[in-house]
This record gives structure tokens, C-alpha cells and sequence, in this order.
């Protein structure tokens, strides 16, 4: 996606890399920034609803070493992630209308109950760190605006000049607000909550929309290496191109998954490994058989073959890994909202 329009850097959107490709990531900025140079004085405008930490705050890093004066431009919504950047402005203008949101990193895990107290630790410190970047700008003390950023805070642009969290309101007509779900905000107001279900602005993949970024791409791209047959997991031939997908294998995939007797049980990691990631059909259901393998037996009951049942563990540990087989990233990434989206679908319990 292109974000530098007439010389300025325009945040719309979601933050990082999304499933359907609205937004912008942390090296969209670094790429920009590169083209317009390390002395040029700099605006960015931002209408988002948020998205990954991660991106967000490498965003807010680049823009603080940038050598050029660097203004930051609220046009509607800067909440989450997005008030993250926000704070690099050495000024920070709110537009008529416009609102700013803080609150606390969200994540899902998979796992056991020590990995469940992993994550709690990390989200406490990234948590932590965020409050640091806040009180660096605006002057508060760190232990009271992580109670609001527990509490979710929303401030209008007078409220947050009036806290430090920006440096003017100007009286400037303002954009329209980001298309995002502020449904899965705990204390959204109710007019952008109210919106959100108007327009249907859902994270909810559609196949339709699958289906048309599919009707796009080149049918007859070459490549040089090994491509696997989407859903199938079996080679394709050497020189082909990516499979255009339709509506109806976007859904079928979903049902062969969901619907799966695997699934069976874990319903939240069906719905995770069929929305939320491009895994094959068949790796998903091995993914789903490898978690019933780590679903504790009832009280009193031992596996009938102990040492074959602990190899079937650990030969299907790494399906469970979303991409079908890659090694799990050595620490967990943490999120804000998508996680938040879809951290009810993954776990039982939120941290």
C-alpha cells in the first residue's frame, strides 16, 4: 500500500500486515521515510483503530530517530497501537472530531497453565513499556496512566492536549473515522460502537472478498521453487503459478476443518486455524488431532500405550503450529487488537 501522498506519510488503516491488506506496516513507514529523506521535515496524518504492538511501536521508533521535525496529524482516530506513533510527533495536532485511545496489550495463548502465567508476565512488561512512551510525552506519572490504560481511556482532543497526550486541538473539518470494529473494544463509545455495526465493519474474513483479491493476481505467474496445491498439501509442478482461489475453496476449506470430527472439543482452534490462517485443510485437522493429544486424560485414567502415546505428542508437535510445521517463533508476539478479536475464538480464558 502506498502511504506517502503529496509528500506526507497518511496512516490510514490498520497497523501491520492484515488479512486484507487495508492498512500499513512498519516498513511501509521505514520505505517512506527513506524516499522523502533523514533531514526532511516531516506530517503524518493517522485515522486508525489500532492493530499490532510490534508494528506499532518500530513505527513510533522511526519516527523518533528521524532527524527532520516530525508533526503528527490526528485526522479522526488514533486509538490503541495508533496513539503508540502518535506520541513521536514533536507536535501533536488533534482535528475537530478526532479521539485517542489507550489501553492495555492483549494476546492469546495456547497452551498450558505455565505458559498461560508466560504470558501474563510479558503482556504485564509490554504493557509496562507503553506506559513509558506515554509518560514520556506527556509528562504523567507511569503508575496512573497504566490504570487508565486498564480502564481503557478515550479522550477527545481537548482532553488529551488538556493531559499532555497531544499538543493542540485545531478547528479543522476531519476525515471520516477508519473502518474498524470498535465492537471489540470494551468501552467504546457507543456512537463509534453503533457505527461499526451500521457498516458491518466485521473482522470476519469474506470469501467474496477473498475471491476478488484472488480475480486480481496473475493467472500464469513462473516460479522457480515448489509450490504446494492450496488445501491439499500434495506438490504442484515446478513451473506454475499461485492457484487462484474461489469463493467456494475459501469455504470449503472452512467446512472441511470446522466440521471435522478433530474439531470436536475445540471449536476456538477450528475457528482460528480456518479464519484466521492460510494452513491446508489437512495440516489443520493433523494440528487439531496433535491438541487432543495434549488434552489432559480424565481423573484416574492413564494412557493404554504411555510411550506410544507420548511419541504421537512429540511427532505431531509442530503441526500445531500455525503455517503447518514451522518451528514456533522463539518469543511470543504480542498484539493489541487483532488479538483481542481473536483471542475469544484461541483460548478459553483471556490473560
Amino acid at each position: 500500500m502506498t502511504i506517502l501522498v503529496d509528500g506526507e506519510l497518511v496512516l490510514y488503516g490498520f497497523v501491520g500486515e492484515n488479512y486484507w491488506g487495508d492498512g500499513f506496516t512498519a516498513g511501509d513507514v521505514i520505505d517512506a521515510l527513506a524516499e522523502l529523506g533523514r533531514d526532511a521535515d516531516i506530517t503524518a496524518r493517522i485515522n486508525s483503530g489500532g492493530g499490532y504492538t510490534d508494528d506499532g511501536i518500530a513505527i513510533y521508533n522511526s519516527l523518533l530517530a528521524h532527524k527532520g521535525k516530525v508533526s503528527i496529524v490526528i485526522d479522526a482516530m488514533a486509538a490503541s497501537s495508533a496513539s503508540i506513533i502518535a506520541m513521536a510527533g514533536d507536535s501533536i495536532s488533534m482535528r475537530a472530531g478526532s479521539m485517542m485511545m489507550i489501553h492495555d496489550p492483549a494476546g492469546s495463548t495456547w497452551g498450558n497453565a505455565e505458559k498461560h502465567e508466560k504470558s501474563l508476565e510479558q503482556l504485564n512488561k509490554l504493557a509496562g513499556l507503553m506506559a513509558e512512551i506515554y509518560s514520556e510525552q506527556s509528562g504523567e506519572d507511569v503508575a496512573s496512566i497504566r490504570e487508565d490504560m486498564k480502564a481503557e481511556l478515550w479522550m477527545s482532543g481537548e482532553e488529551a492536549v488538556e493531559r499532555g497526550f497531544a499538543t493542540d486541538a485545531v478547528d479543522a473539518k476531519s476525515s471520516k473515522v477508519t473502518a474498524f470494529d470498535f465492537r471489540q473494544y470494551a468501552h467504546a463509545p457507543q456512537k463509534l460502537v453503533a457505527m461499526a455495526k451500521n457498516q458491518n465493519w466485521s473482522f470476519k474474513p469474506k470469501a467474496k472478498k477473498v475471491a476478488s483479491a484472488a480475480k486480481n493476481q496473475p493467472k500464469h505467474k513462473e516460479k522457480s521453487t515448489m509450490k504446494v496445491k492450496p488445501g491439499t498439501g500434495e506438490p504442484a509442478t515446478e513451473q506454475t503459478t499461485a492457484a487462484t482461489v474461489s469463493s467456494d475453496d475459501v469455504k470449503a476449506r472452512i467446512k472441511a476443518i470446522t466440521g471435522d470430527d478433530a474439531a470436536q472439543g475445540f471449536d476456538g482452534l477450528a475457528k482460528h486455524l480456518a479464519f484466521d490462517t492460510d494452513m491446508p485443510a489437512d495440516e489443520a485437522i493433523m494440528a487439531l488431532k496433535a491438541a487432543a493429544l495434549d488434552a489432559p486424560a480424565p481423573a484416574g485414567e492413564e494412557p493404554a500405550d504411555p510411550k506410544g502415546y507420548q511419541a504421537r505428542r512429540s511427532a505431531a508437535a509442530d503441526l500445531a503450529q500455525p503455517g503447518g510445521g514451522a518451528p514456533a517463533p522463539k518469543k511470543a508476539t504480542a498484539t493489541i487488537d487483532m488479538a483481542s478479536i481473536y483471542g475469544a475464538r484461541v483460548a478459553k480464558k483471556e490473560v
